[in-house]
């Protein structure tokens, strides 16, 4: 009985962050999903039950919103565990200080101001003679009103691809050097080594950083806000999480629709479980999880 008081002393704090900060906003979310409530109606909000979700079914961007969620989901996604994959192997041959030198560098537009990250690229972006990639390429245009969704996985890839990339380090440094040499003894080249031994056993970190990356695009738009605003143009670049906090905060009628907005950000909950649920199901995340299978005294 001690053990269990003592166990639960230290759940406690935890738990209490995952019900105020997770489960409390998700209920308040659920319940506003079925009001009315918006700027007009915030003294007198009514219940409307399933209506917002029947105003998003009938809605006439909707299959956009929901094909520009999907693109960007797929191409950030293999953009971010490709590009943290690539860079992990790149520098874990590098001597050690000049591999921790360049994640380093790497990690800077992670801890800089979004705002300041985004005027970075918009500057990169631009016409001739201010934009480097005009410079570069001998075209000068916008490149965010010309190819947006380009410009878009690149800003959201460079820094997402930070992540996988510590991981991904991680991994393949607590890999045991008796394999490499030995795949060195065998006459295994560089790349052999990289394929038969490393990537096998980079497996679970991928399949993690995957999942979470999944999870994390399906919800994120600050960097699409600060670029393209879900332009150019209506709903060109328009994703779920960005629409609803258009609908809910900023949209283009001056109107804040909570109700619809918190029915949108539902519907990305909704989502969101079933994606994890695929995950688990389809990667078998309970092998990760079992007990080991070698014991270590």
């Amino acid at each position: 009985m001690r053990r269990w008081s003592v166990a639960a002393l230290f759940l406690l704090p935890g738990s209490l962050l995952i019900v105020l900060f997770f489960l409390l906003p998700v209920v308040l979310t659920l319940v506003l999903s079925a009001t009315n409530l918006s700027t007009t109606t915030f003294s007198h909000p009514s219940w409307v039950g399933w209506g917002n979700y029947q105003e998003l079914l009938q809605a006439r961007f909707t299959p956009l919103i929901l094909k520009n969620t999907l693109k960007y989901v797929i191409l950030t996604l293999f953009f971010n565990v490709g590009m943290g994959l690539l860079l992990a192997l790149i520098t874990a041959f590098l001597p050690v200080r000049l591999g921790d030198a360049f994640r380093a560098l790497w990690l800077l537009p992670r801890i800089t101001a979004s705002v300041v990250y985004v005027l970075i690229w918009q500057g990169l972006a631009a016409v001739a003679p201010y934009g480097l990639l005009s410079d570069l390429t001998g075209n000068s245009q916008n490149w965010i009103q010309q190819s947006p969704w380009a410009v878009v996985v690149l800003a959201n890839g460079v820094i997402g691809a930070s992540f996988g990339m510590l991981l991904f380090t991680s991994a393949i440094r607590a890999i045991p050097s008796d394999l490499l040499h030995a795949a060195a003894v065998d006459g295994a080249t560089t790349w052999q080594s990289i394929y038969r031994v490393v990537l096998p056993l980079l497996r679970w970190p991928i399949l993690f950083v995957s999942a979470y990356q999944t999870l994390s695009l399906l919800t994120s738009f600050e960097y699409i806000l600060l670029l393209t605003n879900g332009g150019p143009g209506f709903y060109s670049t328009e994703v779920w999480s960005l629409s609803a906090y258009h609908q809910a905060f900023s949209n283009y009628f001056g109107n804040a629709q909570f109700g619809l907005g918190s029915a949108m950000a539902a519907v990305l909950v909704v989502i969101g479980v079933v994606v994890s649920l695929i995950y688990l199901r389809v990667f078998n995340f309970k092998e990760l999880l079992g007990e080991p299978k070698v014991e270590v005294n």
